[in-house]
């Protein structure tokens, strides 16, 4: 187990004691460096025993005081220290696989890596994982786990994700519980398959890992028009959406009245699909499955009436376009209405791409390509801005699922485009340009 360094930070700890770009980390304090996770564990004791291999292939150690989680200035190749380790399942609901031909290389990487999962929040399937891995993620303590479960089912496991590893894995979430790691669980849900029954049996079966389970999001299959060849699947509808609500809230219900907590949520789209209306603020306690699509509508809107009250304008000659997905249409829309009745001389148009890359049955703003808004708002007024949904673009903020850049659509559409913040204050900050 060893890590090579690629750069020094200038003026760092490292760079100080003489460790060199090209030098291969080796253990810290004795213990072995395979990635981040061991890396950033050990790298917090203030007092540090370094081995390192120079690049002539000699050993050396170095001693290193420093404050308790002060950084020592070491830079690798990747944030990882290694490469991401790809998923091994095939599971019948993958997104991916529903992916047309011609987009960029990196959106047809599966990953299933539980680093990411203490890293970014990404959720994991645990396939990838072995004892020894589990083992290292207990020492090194690394909590909350996010666990993509889908069904606690052994045998349905496997047929939904056709890896004959992914019912045996199920293990390991006990293993975590018990170990005292927090998990947050995400259950994508088939029609047919793994709702109904399978969902009673699936939230009692996690509901026993509490306190360890900290949360559980249950959320629709998204089906994109791409499914060639793919086994058939089908969408939810308003009244299979609405069983999917009324089991959970019933189940909920059942273990507050013994634990005095609410454990599993259904994601917005959900209430969506069973023309329900959202839940209150209260209902989400602290919004623990927001990037499961858990609660956000709900908490937009209080965000954004909060930021229109605490507004002082009350004129502006401003007009601004915002796109958004269908989905979220009507909740834009209302706030939209709720600012231009404030704010006079406001005018807000705000309109729903349909998604044409993917199929009209996508509907989630995150999924809305430059392609089609142009399609949709090209000759179009569009007034002194375009205001987009910031999880339609990649994290550095500059391109759309399709490739095209937000300034190549700028200049398509000939207007300056607003990326909001993701929160209720941001969405009216660029509405009112800031």
């Amino acid at each position: 187990m060893a890590v090579k360094i690629s750069s020094i930070e200038s003026g760092s700890l490292a760079e100080k004691k003489g460790i060199e770009a090209g030098d291969t980390l080796v253990s810290i304090n004795g213990n072995g460096i395979k990635d981040v996770l061991d890396y950033r564990f050990y790298l917090n004791d203030s007092k540090l025993k370094l081995e390192v291999i120079k690049a002539n292939g000699k050993t050396k150690k170095y001693k290193i005081h420093k404050d308790e989680f002060d950084d020592i200035g070491l830079e690798f190749e990747t944030y990882l220290m290694d490469s991401h380790h790809s998923c091994k399942n095939k599971c019948v609901f993958c997104f991916i696989d529903q992916l047309p031909e011609g987009l960029r290389d990196s959106l047809y990487f599966k990953d299933d890596d539980d680093r990411l999962s203490f890293l970014f929040g990404n959720y994991v399937t645990l396939t990838n994982l072995d004892d020894e891995e589990v083992e290292r993620l207990i020492k090194l303590h690394i909590s909350p786990i996010n666990i993509s479960v889908h069904t606690m089912n052994p045998e349905l496991r496997i047929k939904m994700m056709k890896n004959p590893r992914s019912g045996e894995v199920l293990k390991y979430i006990k293993r975590f519980a018990d170990a005292g790691l927090d998990i947050n669980a995400q259950l994508v849900l088939c029609p047919g398959i793994n709702d109904g029954d399978e969902l009673v049996y699936s939230l009692e079966e996690l509901f026993k890992y509490y306190p360890a389970i900290r949360s559980i999001a249950c959320v629709p299959v998204g089906l994109t028009k791409h499914r060639e060849k793919l086994e058939k699947l089908e969408p939810y509808n308003e009244a299979t959406a609405g069983e999917v609500i009324d089991t959970i809230n019933r189940l909920n219900a059942e273990f507050k009245a013994k634990e005095g907590v609410k454990l599993a949520y259904a994601s917005d789209e959900f209430y969506l699909l069973a023309n329900r209306e959202m839940p209150s603020y209260d209902y989400y306690d602290d919004f623990p499955q927001l990037e499961n699509g858990v609660g956000m509508w709900t908490l937009l809107k209080d965000e954004f009436t909060e930021a229109l009250g605490e507004c002082d304008l009350t004129e502006l000659n401003r007009k601004v376009t915002l796109a958004t997905g269908t989905a979220a249409y009507p909740l834009i829309s209302e706030l939209a209405q709720m600012a231009m009745d404030k704010i006079k001389g406001l005018d807000i148009q705000v309109e729903a791409i349909i998604n044409r890359l993917f199929g009209e049955s996508i509907t989630v703003s995150g999924l809305i390509t430059g392609g089609d808004i142009l399609y949709s708002l090209e000759g179009k007024e569009i007034g002194d801005a375009l205001v987009i949904p910031p999880n339609c673009l990649r994290s550095e903020g500059d391109m759309f699922l399709d490739s095209m850049t937000v300034d190549e659509l700028s200049d398509k559409l000939g207007v300056p485009i607003i990326c909001n913040e993701s929160s209720g204050e941001g969405l009216l900050s660029a509405m009112i340009g800031g």
